[in-house]
Protein backbone atom coordinates (compact mmCIF):
# COMPACT_ATOMS: atom_id res chain seq x y z
CA UNK A 1 0.00 0.00 0.00
CA UNK A 2 2.74 2.35 0.87
CA UNK A 3 4.22 1.92 -2.40
CA UNK A 4 0.84 2.35 -4.54
CA UNK A 5 0.85 5.96 -2.64
CA UNK A 6 4.29 6.82 -3.25
CA UNK A 7 4.11 5.72 -6.82
CA UNK A 8 0.72 8.29 -6.85
CA UNK A 9 2.51 11.17 -5.56
CA UNK A 10 5.43 11.17 -8.14
CA UNK A 11 2.22 12.38 -10.55
CA UNK A 12 2.73 16.45 -11.25
CA UNK A 13 -0.41 17.60 -11.50
CA UNK A 14 -0.85 20.59 -14.35
CA UNK A 15 -3.81 22.75 -14.68
CA UNK A 16 -4.46 25.31 -17.22
CA UNK A 17 -3.02 23.17 -20.18
CA UNK A 18 -3.88 24.24 -23.50
CA UNK A 19 -4.95 21.38 -25.68
CA UNK A 20 -3.48 20.84 -29.20
CA UNK A 21 -6.26 19.58 -31.14
CA UNK A 22 -8.74 21.51 -32.88
CA UNK A 23 -9.16 25.34 -33.36
CA UNK A 24 -10.74 25.99 -30.06
CA UNK A 25 -7.35 25.32 -28.00
CA UNK A 26 -9.57 24.84 -24.77
CA UNK A 27 -7.22 25.69 -22.04
CA UNK A 28 -8.82 24.45 -19.19
CA UNK A 29 -7.32 20.76 -19.42
CA UNK A 30 -5.95 19.35 -15.79
CA UNK A 31 -3.19 17.38 -17.24
CA UNK A 32 -1.09 14.85 -14.11
CA UNK A 33 2.09 12.86 -15.05
CA UNK A 34 4.94 11.05 -13.97
CA UNK A 35 7.08 11.74 -16.98
CA UNK A 36 5.88 8.66 -18.75
CA UNK A 37 2.28 8.35 -18.30
CA UNK A 38 -0.42 10.90 -18.71
CA UNK A 39 -3.60 11.52 -17.27
CA UNK A 40 -6.00 13.82 -18.64
CA UNK A 41 -9.42 15.76 -17.47
CA UNK A 42 -11.56 18.15 -19.04
CA UNK A 43 -10.76 17.29 -23.02
CA UNK A 44 -12.91 16.01 -25.31
CA UNK A 45 -12.53 12.24 -26.91
CA UNK A 46 -10.51 13.76 -29.94
CA UNK A 47 -8.07 15.89 -27.40
CA UNK A 48 -7.90 12.60 -24.94
CA UNK A 49 -6.64 10.59 -28.02
CA UNK A 50 -4.28 13.36 -29.17
CA UNK A 51 -2.38 13.57 -25.91
CA UNK A 52 -2.17 10.32 -25.33
CA UNK A 53 -1.93 8.07 -28.33
CA UNK A 54 1.71 9.48 -28.46
CA UNK A 55 3.32 6.21 -29.16
CA UNK A 56 0.14 4.82 -31.61
CA UNK A 57 2.38 4.61 -35.10
CA UNK A 58 4.48 6.94 -34.10
CA UNK A 59 7.37 7.52 -36.36
CA UNK A 60 11.24 6.71 -34.26
CA UNK A 61 14.03 6.91 -36.92
CA UNK A 62 14.44 9.40 -39.96
CA UNK A 63 14.28 7.21 -43.32
CA UNK A 64 15.32 7.46 -46.53
CA UNK A 65 13.23 5.40 -48.99
CA UNK A 66 12.59 3.17 -46.77
CA UNK A 67 16.16 2.64 -44.89
CA UNK A 68 16.64 4.19 -41.41
CA UNK A 69 19.48 6.76 -41.49
CA UNK A 70 20.85 9.41 -39.16
CA UNK A 71 19.03 12.35 -38.26
CA UNK A 72 22.46 14.02 -39.32
CA UNK A 73 22.21 12.54 -42.97
CA UNK A 74 18.74 13.07 -43.37
CA UNK A 75 18.90 17.19 -42.90
CA UNK A 76 21.89 17.16 -44.74
CA UNK A 77 19.64 15.54 -48.15
CA UNK A 78 16.84 17.59 -46.94
CA UNK A 79 18.59 21.02 -47.03
CA UNK A 80 20.72 19.62 -50.97
CA UNK A 81 17.21 18.75 -52.21
CA UNK A 82 15.85 22.18 -51.33
CA UNK A 83 18.86 24.11 -52.32
CA UNK A 84 19.05 22.72 -55.55
CA UNK A 85 15.22 22.67 -56.18
CA UNK A 86 14.23 25.59 -58.85
CA UNK A 87 10.65 25.78 -57.15
CA UNK A 88 10.26 23.84 -54.01
CA UNK A 89 6.73 23.68 -52.42
CA UNK A 90 7.08 24.05 -48.24
CA UNK A 91 3.72 22.83 -46.86
CA UNK A 92 1.24 22.26 -44.03
CA UNK A 93 2.21 24.40 -40.75
CA UNK A 94 -0.83 23.89 -39.27
CA UNK A 95 -0.23 21.38 -36.76
CA UNK A 96 2.80 22.73 -35.43
CA UNK A 97 4.13 26.19 -33.36
CA UNK A 98 4.53 29.61 -34.43
CA UNK A 99 7.71 29.49 -33.57
CA UNK A 100 8.38 26.73 -36.49
CA UNK A 101 5.83 28.44 -38.35
CA UNK A 102 7.93 31.62 -38.54
CA UNK A 103 11.49 29.52 -39.40
CA UNK A 104 9.95 27.23 -41.87
CA UNK A 105 9.13 31.31 -43.56
CA UNK A 106 12.20 32.06 -43.22
CA UNK A 107 13.46 28.59 -45.16
CA UNK A 108 11.42 29.17 -48.18
CA UNK A 109 12.56 32.73 -48.74
CA UNK A 110 15.97 31.24 -48.39
CA UNK A 111 15.78 28.40 -50.72
CA UNK A 112 13.41 30.88 -52.99
CA UNK A 113 10.25 28.26 -53.23
CA UNK A 114 6.69 28.49 -52.31
CA UNK A 115 5.15 27.98 -49.02
CA UNK A 116 1.25 27.53 -48.39
CA UNK A 117 -0.77 25.99 -45.41
CA UNK A 118 -3.55 24.04 -44.86
CA UNK A 119 -6.30 27.02 -45.39
CA UNK A 120 -5.86 26.83 -49.05
CA UNK A 121 -8.31 24.02 -49.10
CA UNK A 122 -10.12 25.03 -45.88
CA UNK A 123 -10.88 28.50 -45.21
CA UNK A 124 -8.64 30.02 -48.19
CA UNK A 125 -12.00 31.64 -49.04
CA UNK A 126 -12.51 32.92 -45.82
CA UNK A 127 -9.52 34.77 -45.66
CA UNK A 128 -10.24 36.42 -49.41
CA UNK A 129 -13.62 37.39 -48.54
CA UNK A 130 -11.95 39.01 -45.42
CA UNK A 131 -9.77 40.92 -47.75
CA UNK A 132 -12.71 41.74 -49.64
CA UNK A 133 -15.16 43.46 -47.23
CA UNK A 134 -13.16 43.16 -43.65
CA UNK A 135 -14.65 41.53 -40.91
CA UNK A 136 -16.74 42.50 -38.08
CA UNK A 137 -15.39 39.77 -35.53
CA UNK A 138 -14.97 39.16 -31.29
CA UNK A 139 -13.29 36.61 -29.04
CA UNK A 140 -14.89 33.49 -27.74
CA UNK A 141 -14.99 34.76 -24.54
CA UNK A 142 -17.16 37.57 -25.49
CA UNK A 143 -19.58 35.00 -27.29
CA UNK A 144 -19.62 33.02 -24.06
CA UNK A 145 -20.31 36.08 -21.27
CA UNK A 146 -22.67 37.78 -23.57
CA UNK A 147 -24.27 36.17 -26.79
CA UNK A 148 -28.22 35.55 -26.50
CA UNK A 149 -28.25 34.02 -30.15
CA UNK A 150 -25.61 31.60 -31.59
CA UNK A 151 -26.20 31.00 -35.40
CA UNK A 152 -24.08 27.64 -36.87
CA UNK A 153 -24.01 27.62 -40.73
CA UNK A 154 -22.48 25.28 -42.81
CA UNK A 155 -20.55 23.10 -39.83
CA UNK A 156 -21.03 20.97 -37.20
CA UNK A 157 -19.53 21.33 -33.88
CA UNK A 158 -20.59 18.33 -32.15
CA UNK A 159 -18.38 16.68 -34.35
CA UNK A 160 -15.45 19.03 -35.43
CA UNK A 161 -15.49 20.90 -32.26
CA UNK A 162 -16.97 18.65 -29.13
CA UNK A 163 -16.23 21.17 -27.16
CA UNK A 164 -17.05 24.62 -28.55
CA UNK A 165 -20.64 24.46 -27.05
CA UNK A 166 -20.11 23.58 -23.58
CA UNK A 167 -17.38 25.82 -23.35
CA UNK A 168 -17.70 29.13 -25.48
CA UNK A 169 -21.47 29.12 -27.50
CA UNK A 170 -24.15 27.50 -26.01
CA UNK A 171 -24.24 25.60 -22.60
CA UNK A 172 -21.31 27.55 -20.72
CA UNK A 173 -22.66 30.10 -18.16
CA UNK A 174 -21.15 33.42 -18.72
CA UNK A 175 -21.39 36.89 -17.08
CA UNK A 176 -24.03 38.39 -18.71
CA UNK A 177 -25.49 34.72 -19.79
CA UNK A 178 -28.04 32.34 -18.14
CA UNK A 179 -26.39 29.40 -20.07
CA UNK A 180 -28.33 27.48 -22.83
CA UNK A 181 -31.33 28.76 -20.51
CA UNK A 182 -31.17 32.31 -22.00
CA UNK A 183 -29.66 31.26 -25.19
CA UNK A 184 -31.45 30.84 -28.69
CA UNK A 185 -29.59 28.38 -30.98
CA UNK A 186 -29.88 28.34 -34.74
CA UNK A 187 -28.15 25.41 -37.11
CA UNK A 188 -28.60 25.84 -40.71
CA UNK A 189 -26.99 23.10 -42.98
CA UNK A 190 -28.02 20.95 -46.16
CA UNK A 191 -28.59 17.97 -43.95
CA UNK A 192 -29.59 17.15 -40.00
CA UNK A 193 -26.47 16.64 -38.22
CA UNK A 194 -25.75 16.00 -34.15
CA UNK A 195 -25.45 19.94 -33.74
CA UNK A 196 -28.84 20.34 -35.66
CA UNK A 197 -29.89 17.73 -32.76
CA UNK A 198 -29.65 20.50 -30.14
CA UNK A 199 -31.16 23.60 -31.89
CA UNK A 200 -34.09 25.63 -31.20
CA UNK A 201 -34.32 26.34 -34.96
CA UNK A 202 -32.87 24.14 -37.73
CA UNK A 203 -33.27 25.65 -41.25
CA UNK A 204 -31.82 23.09 -44.24
CA UNK A 205 -30.78 24.77 -47.31
CA UNK A 206 -30.28 23.45 -50.79
CA UNK A 207 -27.15 22.39 -51.61
CA UNK A 208 -24.93 25.67 -53.35
CA UNK A 209 -27.74 27.75 -52.12
CA UNK A 210 -25.91 29.65 -49.26
CA UNK A 211 -25.71 33.01 -51.31
CA UNK A 212 -28.58 33.22 -52.47
CA UNK A 213 -30.28 32.71 -48.81
CA UNK A 214 -27.97 35.25 -47.17
CA UNK A 215 -28.99 37.89 -49.57
CA UNK A 216 -32.63 36.97 -48.81
CA UNK A 217 -31.79 38.00 -45.52
CA UNK A 218 -30.45 40.78 -46.12
CA UNK A 219 -33.14 41.75 -48.54
CA UNK A 220 -35.87 41.17 -45.63
CA UNK A 221 -34.00 43.30 -42.71
CA UNK A 222 -33.02 46.26 -44.73
CA UNK A 223 -35.89 47.04 -46.62
CA UNK A 224 -38.88 43.87 -44.94
CA UNK A 225 -39.33 42.81 -48.31
CA UNK A 226 -38.53 39.60 -50.29
CA UNK A 227 -40.75 39.33 -53.74
CA UNK A 228 -40.26 35.15 -54.01
CA UNK A 229 -42.09 32.81 -51.43
CA UNK A 230 -38.94 30.25 -51.18
CA UNK A 231 -35.10 30.63 -51.43
CA UNK A 232 -32.66 28.02 -51.31
CA UNK A 233 -35.40 25.28 -50.62
CA UNK A 234 -36.85 27.45 -47.59
CA UNK A 235 -39.82 28.92 -47.20
CA UNK A 236 -39.66 32.99 -46.85
CA UNK A 237 -41.50 33.02 -43.82
CA UNK A 238 -38.56 30.80 -41.85
CA UNK A 239 -36.27 33.46 -43.36
CA UNK A 240 -38.50 36.35 -41.74
CA UNK A 241 -38.78 34.76 -38.71
CA UNK A 242 -34.73 34.10 -38.05
CA UNK A 243 -33.87 37.76 -39.48
CA UNK A 244 -36.49 38.90 -36.77
CA UNK A 245 -34.56 36.95 -34.08
CA UNK A 246 -31.10 38.71 -35.52
CA UNK A 247 -32.73 42.22 -35.03
CA UNK A 248 -33.90 41.61 -31.82
CA UNK A 249 -30.89 39.97 -29.86
CA UNK A 250 -28.92 42.00 -27.53
CA UNK A 251 -25.63 40.13 -29.24
CA UNK A 252 -25.61 37.93 -31.99
CA UNK A 253 -22.41 35.63 -33.45
CA UNK A 254 -22.60 33.23 -36.76
CA UNK A 255 -20.05 30.61 -36.54
CA UNK A 256 -19.19 29.30 -39.77
CA UNK A 257 -17.58 26.15 -41.50
CA UNK A 258 -16.51 24.08 -44.74
CA UNK A 259 -19.83 24.00 -45.46
CA UNK A 260 -19.83 27.45 -46.95
CA UNK A 261 -16.45 27.62 -47.86
CA UNK A 262 -16.31 24.89 -50.03
CA UNK A 263 -19.86 25.30 -51.82
CA UNK A 264 -20.74 26.55 -55.09
CA UNK A 265 -20.28 30.58 -54.39
CA UNK A 266 -16.88 29.92 -52.35
CA UNK A 267 -15.63 33.20 -50.93
CA UNK A 268 -18.75 35.04 -52.59
CA UNK A 269 -20.39 33.28 -49.45
CA UNK A 270 -18.24 34.96 -46.35
CA UNK A 271 -18.47 38.00 -48.48
CA UNK A 272 -22.75 38.21 -48.10
CA UNK A 273 -22.17 36.31 -44.34
CA UNK A 274 -19.86 39.49 -43.59
CA UNK A 275 -22.12 41.91 -45.17
CA UNK A 276 -25.22 40.43 -43.25
CA UNK A 277 -23.50 40.92 -40.42
CA UNK A 278 -22.60 44.53 -41.08
CA UNK A 279 -26.22 45.23 -41.72
CA UNK A 280 -27.13 43.95 -38.54
CA UNK A 281 -25.07 46.36 -36.97
CA UNK A 282 -27.89 49.11 -37.73
CA UNK A 283 -29.88 47.12 -34.80
CA UNK A 284 -28.00 45.26 -32.59
CA UNK A 285 -24.53 43.58 -32.01
CA UNK A 286 -23.64 40.76 -34.06
CA UNK A 287 -20.30 38.97 -35.12
CA UNK A 288 -18.81 36.50 -37.21
CA UNK A 289 -15.77 33.67 -36.34
CA UNK A 290 -14.66 31.03 -39.04
CA UNK A 291 -14.67 27.43 -37.39
CA UNK A 292 -10.93 26.80 -37.64
CA UNK A 293 -9.99 23.33 -37.88
CA UNK A 294 -6.09 22.40 -37.05
CA UNK A 295 -4.98 23.99 -34.16
CA UNK A 296 -2.87 26.61 -35.50
CA UNK A 297 -3.78 27.38 -38.79
CA UNK A 298 -4.95 30.82 -37.44
CA UNK A 299 -1.63 30.83 -36.27
CA UNK A 300 0.10 30.13 -39.42
CA UNK A 301 -1.80 32.85 -41.21
CA UNK A 302 -0.68 35.77 -38.52
CA UNK A 303 2.82 34.19 -39.18
CA UNK A 304 2.81 34.45 -42.66
CA UNK A 305 1.05 37.31 -42.59
CA UNK A 306 3.53 39.46 -40.25
CA UNK A 307 6.97 37.99 -42.24
CA UNK A 308 5.59 38.43 -45.78
CA UNK A 309 2.82 40.84 -45.07
CA UNK A 310 0.22 37.76 -46.95
CA UNK A 311 -1.16 35.00 -44.74
CA UNK A 312 -0.72 31.57 -47.05
CA UNK A 313 0.04 30.90 -50.59
CA UNK A 314 3.22 32.59 -50.86
CA UNK A 315 5.91 32.57 -53.80
CA UNK A 316 9.27 33.76 -53.10
CA UNK A 317 10.89 32.89 -56.81
CA UNK A 318 10.93 35.88 -57.93
CA UNK A 319 13.00 36.92 -55.14
CA UNK A 320 10.04 38.96 -53.00
CA UNK A 321 6.89 37.54 -51.86
CA UNK A 322 4.30 37.39 -54.02
CA UNK A 323 0.80 36.27 -53.54
CA UNK A 324 -2.22 35.26 -55.82
CA UNK A 325 -4.31 31.95 -54.81
CA UNK A 326 -5.44 29.90 -57.72
CA UNK A 327 -2.00 30.91 -58.86
CA UNK A 328 0.32 30.07 -56.21
CA UNK A 329 -1.44 27.81 -53.69
CA UNK A 330 -0.34 24.48 -53.51
CA UNK A 331 -2.75 22.16 -55.53
CA UNK A 332 -2.46 24.97 -57.92
CA UNK A 333 1.20 24.42 -58.22
CA UNK A 334 0.93 20.39 -58.04
CA UNK A 335 -1.68 20.27 -60.58
CA UNK A 336 0.73 22.37 -63.08
CA UNK A 337 3.58 20.08 -61.81
CA UNK A 338 5.19 23.45 -61.12
CA UNK A 339 7.04 22.21 -58.34
CA UNK A 340 10.14 20.05 -58.33
CA UNK A 341 10.72 19.28 -54.77
CA UNK A 342 8.03 19.16 -51.47
CA UNK A 343 8.75 19.74 -47.89
CA UNK A 344 5.84 18.67 -45.71
CA UNK A 345 5.52 19.25 -42.09
CA UNK A 346 2.35 19.83 -39.59
CA UNK A 347 0.08 18.43 -42.61
CA UNK A 348 -1.04 15.33 -44.27
CA UNK A 349 -1.65 16.60 -48.07
CA UNK A 350 -1.87 13.04 -49.41
CA UNK A 351 -5.12 12.44 -47.01
CA UNK A 352 -6.82 15.76 -48.57
CA UNK A 353 -5.45 16.75 -52.32
CA UNK A 354 -6.84 15.43 -55.25
CA UNK A 355 -5.47 12.09 -56.64
CA UNK A 356 -4.06 13.94 -59.76
CA UNK A 357 -1.64 16.06 -57.26
CA UNK A 358 -0.82 13.31 -55.12
CA UNK A 359 0.08 11.05 -57.86
CA UNK A 360 2.16 14.44 -59.23
CA UNK A 361 4.07 14.31 -55.54
CA UNK A 362 4.67 11.05 -56.07
CA UNK A 363 7.00 11.76 -58.39
CA UNK A 364 9.17 14.16 -57.16
CA UNK A 365 11.47 14.46 -53.75
CA UNK A 366 9.11 14.39 -50.62
CA UNK A 367 9.87 15.24 -47.50
CA UNK A 368 7.79 14.76 -44.77
CA UNK A 369 8.26 15.67 -40.74
CA UNK A 370 5.87 14.09 -38.88
CA UNK A 371 5.09 12.53 -35.27
CA UNK A 372 3.25 9.94 -36.76
CA UNK A 373 2.78 7.68 -40.07
CA UNK A 374 0.18 9.37 -42.32
CA UNK A 375 -0.89 8.88 -45.80
CA UNK A 376 1.97 11.71 -46.85
CA UNK A 377 4.67 9.59 -44.25
CA UNK A 378 4.42 6.82 -46.39
CA UNK A 379 5.04 8.29 -50.02
CA UNK A 380 7.67 10.07 -48.50
CA UNK A 381 11.54 10.05 -49.73
CA UNK A 382 12.54 11.33 -46.51
CA UNK A 383 11.49 11.01 -43.83
CA UNK A 384 12.17 12.51 -40.56
CA UNK A 385 10.32 12.15 -36.83
CA UNK A 386 9.31 14.69 -34.69
CA UNK A 387 8.36 15.84 -31.00
CA UNK A 388 4.35 15.98 -30.80
CA UNK A 389 3.63 19.81 -30.79
CA UNK A 390 1.87 20.89 -27.32
CA UNK A 391 2.72 17.37 -25.35
CA UNK A 392 6.52 16.80 -25.99
CA UNK A 393 7.21 20.62 -27.31
CA UNK A 394 5.90 23.85 -26.09
CA UNK A 395 5.57 27.43 -27.68
CA UNK A 396 2.70 29.31 -28.90
CA UNK A 397 -1.09 29.12 -30.89
CA UNK A 398 -3.28 31.04 -32.52
CA UNK A 399 -7.23 29.87 -31.55
CA UNK A 400 -10.17 30.45 -34.01
CA UNK A 401 -10.71 33.54 -32.78
CA UNK A 402 -7.21 35.06 -33.22
CA UNK A 403 -6.18 34.91 -29.46
CA UNK A 404 -2.52 34.21 -28.88
CA UNK A 405 -2.36 31.35 -26.29
CA UNK A 406 1.00 28.97 -24.86
CA UNK A 407 1.24 25.39 -25.42
CA UNK A 408 3.17 23.61 -22.90
CA UNK A 409 5.61 21.00 -22.62
CA UNK A 410 4.93 17.87 -20.50
CA UNK A 411 6.59 14.83 -21.34
CA UNK A 412 9.98 14.46 -23.02
CA UNK A 413 9.77 13.08 -26.66
CA UNK A 414 11.41 10.00 -27.81
CA UNK A 415 15.34 9.76 -27.87
CA UNK A 416 16.65 11.32 -30.68
CA UNK A 417 13.54 13.03 -31.50
CA UNK A 418 13.89 16.97 -31.90
CA UNK A 419 10.88 19.75 -32.16
CA UNK A 420 9.74 20.61 -35.46
CA UNK A 421 11.46 24.08 -34.39
CA UNK A 422 14.87 22.58 -33.67
CA UNK A 423 14.61 20.51 -37.14
CA UNK A 424 14.17 23.59 -39.11
CA UNK A 425 16.62 25.48 -36.94
CA UNK A 426 19.25 22.67 -38.26
CA UNK A 427 18.07 22.95 -41.62
CA UNK A 428 18.58 26.58 -41.65
CA UNK A 429 21.96 26.46 -40.71
CA UNK A 430 22.89 23.33 -43.16
CA UNK A 431 21.02 25.64 -46.30
CA UNK A 432 23.10 28.07 -45.79
CA UNK A 433 26.48 26.12 -45.13
CA UNK A 434 25.69 24.92 -48.90
CA UNK A 435 24.18 27.76 -50.30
Amino acid sequence: MASTVEKEREFRRISGFVCPFCGALCDDLVIETDGREIRVENACVLGTSKILARFHRRVLKPEINGKEVSLEEAINRTAKILVEAKKPLLYGFSSTTCEAQELAVELAEMVGGVIDCTSSVCHGPTILAVHEVGVPSFTLGEVKNRADLVIFWGCNPMHAHPRHMSRYSVFTRGRFSQSRIGRKVVVVDVRPTESSKLADIFIQVEPGSDYEVFNALRSIINTGECRVKKVGGVDVERLRELAEMMKSCRFGVIFFGMGLTHSVGNYWNISEAINLVKDLYNFTKFGIIPMRGHYNVTGFNEVCAWETGYPFAVDFTKGYPWYNPGETDANSILSRRDADAMFVLGGDPAAHFPKATVEYMKKIPLIVVDPFWSLTASIANILIPSAVAGVEAGGSAYRMDGVPLKLRKIVDPPEGVLSDEEILKRLIERVEEIS
